[in-house]
C-alpha cells in the first residue's frame, strides 16, 4: 500500500513534490494552499519589476526545462505562468485545496493529523513546503499606526494606490526594493529611499530571447540543456568562491565597484552606496536600473536613523520627512521556519521548542522526534549563488527515496546522532563563509544562520541522493 501524503503549500515546493509523486504513479497525495491560487512567492510579490536574479532556464525544474522563456532573467507573471503551465501539465491542480490554511500538525503515534478549517484529517507522512519568504516582516518603529496615509509593504502591493505624484518613502533598499523603486521613482512626485545599509549591486545581463532563440531551444533540447548547464557551471564555480572566501571575492568586488562609478557619477550619494562589509555578507543584489533610479532629481538617499513615524511621515534623527505613501521594503520573517503553523511531533514534543535556539534539520529536510514529517527548502538550504530549485529537486528526491519506508503503519525518523554530526558539519563548513561577517536575513537574532547552505549545490546533491535507511531509524 501507498501512503497518505499531504503536501502544505502550492509553490515552486509543493507543487515539486505533487508532479514527482504522479509522476510516479501515486495518486494519494493532498496538497494544502491557504491562498485562492498556486505560486506561493511568486503569487505574492506582485509589485512593479518583480522578478528572478536567477536566469530562467536555470530557475526551472529539470525535467520540464520549457523552451518558451521569454527573457534571460524572467519577471514575475512569467514565473508564475510557467507555474500554472506545470501544473496543468502534470495534472495536479485537482489535488490542490485552496484556501485551506493548515493551522496545526499532530503526530498521534501513527499518523499525522492536520487542523484547517474543517475537521482534521490524517495523512500518513507530511511534506511541508511553506517556503522561507512568505510572511512579510515590518519593521518594529514607533508610530506606525499613527500614519494618516497609504502604506503597505511591498509583498503585500496595493495595486489601487496610484503613485502618479504622490510623495513616497521607501524603508529599505535590499533585492525587492531595488526591483521596484525604477518603477516608482518614475511616477512620484517625489521618493525618498530610507537606507539603513548600502547593498553590493552588480550589473543585471538581461536580454530577451527573441523567436528565433526559443524554436531552437525547442527543437534543438540538448542547446537548451546545454545552456542551462553552462549558467549552472558558471554560478557554482564563480559565484560560490566568493561566499566562501575563495579565489573570486575581489573580482566581484571590483565589479560592484565598477558598476557603481559607472552608474552614480554623485561623489556625496555613491559615497552613501558604498558597503563597508566584505561582498556577499548579505544578499548581493543584481540590477541595472536601481542605480540610474537613485539618480534621479526627484530621488533622495536618506541614511539617518528612523526616529518614528508620525501622521505626516517619517522622523529621522535630523529632520522631519513630509510623504503621503510609506512602502515598506523590510523583507520577510525568514528564520522563522513554518510559524505560525503548530508542529507536535512524537511525545508531544512542540517544534518550536525544539528550535528554540534556531531551526535545524538533517539535509533541511527531516527532523528527530518528527516521524514522517519532511521540509522543502527548510533550514540551512537557501542558496546565495544558484537556483533554489535545484536544491528542492535534491529534497523531492530525497523524500521519493524515503517513500518505500513509509507505507501505512510504518513511520521513519532521522537518527539523533545523525542529526548532531549534520548540525557539526554544518558548523565546520559556517565558519569559512563570508556571512559571519554582518547582519542579513540569514541570521537569527542571536546571530546564528539557520538559512543558508554552508556548500556547493554540487554537494548537497551528493548527500542527498545518499541512501536513506542508514541516517534513519523505524520508531
Amino acid at each position: 500500500m501507498t501512503p497518505k501524503v499531504a503536501i502544505i503549500g502550492a509553490g515552486f515546493g509543493g507543487l515539486c513534490m505533487a508532479i514527482r509523486l504522479e509522476r510516479a504513479g501515486i495518486g494519494s497525495y493532498t496538497v494544502f494552499e491557504k491562498a485562492g491560487d498556486l505560486g506561493g512567492t511568486w503569487r505574492d510579490n506582485g509589485y512593479p519589476g518583480a522578478g528572478c536574479d536567477i536566469p530562467s532556464h536555470l530557475y526551472s525544474y529539470s525535467f520540464e526545462k520549457y523552451a518558451s522563456w521569454t527573457r534571460r532573467y524572467p519577471g514575475q507573471a512569467e514565473i508564475l505562468g510557467y507555474l500554472h503551465h506545470c501544473a496543468n501539465k502534470y495534472g495536479v491542480r485537482r489535488k490542490i485545496r485552496f484556501g485551506a490554511e493548515v493551522a496545526a500538525a499532530t503526530f498521534d503515534g501513527s499518523q499525522w493529523h492536520l487542523t484547517t478549517d474543517g475537521e482534521p484529517e490524517a495523512f500518513d507522512v507530511v511534506v511541508m513546503s511553506v517556503g522561507q519568504l512568505n510572511r512579510p516582516r515590518l519593521p518594529d518603529i514607533p508610530g506606525m499606526t499613527e500614519f494618516n496615509g497609504t502604506s503597505f509593504h511591498s509583498a503585500r502591493w496595493n495595486h489601487g494606490h496610484d503613485l502618479t505624484g504622490r510623495r513616497v518613502a521607501v524603508i529599505g533598499n535590499g533585492s525587492s526594493a531595488a526591483q521596484f523603486i525604477p518603477h516608482v521613482a518614475a511616477r512620484a512626485a517625489r521618493l525618498e529611499v530610507f537606507q539603513r545599509t548600502p547593498n553590493w549591486v552588480i550589473p543585471k545581463p538581461d536580454a530577451t530571447f527573441p523567436p528565433a532563440t526559443r524554436l531552437a531551444f525547442h527543437y534543438l533540447p540538448g542547446l537548451q540543456r546545454a545552456y542551462r548547464e553552462w549558467t549552472y557551471r558558471y554560478a557554482e564555480n564563480a559565484l560560490y568562491p566568493a561566499l566562501a572566501q575563495g579565489w573570486s571575492p575581489d573580482l566581484l568586488k571590483k565589479r560592484a565597484l565598477a558598476h557603481l562609478h559607472a552608474q552614480v557619477r554623485d561623489p556625496r550619494l555613491r559615497a552613501k552606496l558604498t558597503p563597508d562589509y566584505p561582498v556577499g555578507c548579505k544578499r548581493v543584489v543584481i540590477d541595472s536600473a536601481f542605480y540610474p533610479a537613485l539618480c534621479r532629481p526627484n530621488v533622495d538617499v536618506v541614511t539617518d536613523k528612523i526616529v518614528r513615524v508620525t501622521p505626516n511621515g517619517v522622523q529621522t534623527a535630523e529632520s522631519a520627512h513630509e510623504v503621503d505613501t510609506i512602502i515598506y521594503a523590510t523583507g520577510f520573517r525568514s528564520t522563522e521556519f513554518l510559524s505560525p503553523m503548530r508542529v507536535t511531533g512524537r511525545g508531544g514534543r512542540d517544534l518550536a521548542e525544539q528550535w528554540a535556539d534556531g531551526a535545524e534539520a538533517y539535509l533541511g529536510i527531516s527532523a528527530p522526534n518528527f516521524p514522517n514529517l519532511f521540509m522543502l527548502y527548510g533550514p540551512n538550504t537557501n542558496l546565495g549563488h544558484n537556483s533554489i530549485v535545484f536544491m528542492i529537486e535534491c529534497q523531492v528526491n530525497h523524500i521519493m527515496a524515503c517513500l518505500p519506508y513509509l507505507s501505512p503503519g510504518r513511520r521513519l525518523e532521522v537518527r539523533p546522532e545523525v542529526m548532531a554530526a549534520w548540525r557539526a558539519q554544518l558548523d565546520a563548513s559556517m565558519a569559512r563563509m563570508v556571512w559571519g561577517g554582518c547582519q542579513s536575513w540569514y541570521r537569527t537574532a542571536e546571530g546564528r544562520i539557520t538559512n543558508n547552505w554552508p556548500g556547493p549545490s554540487t554537494l548537497y546533491r551528493r548527500l542527498t541522493a545518499r541512501p536513506p535507511r542508514p541516517a534513519y531509524r523505524q520508531v
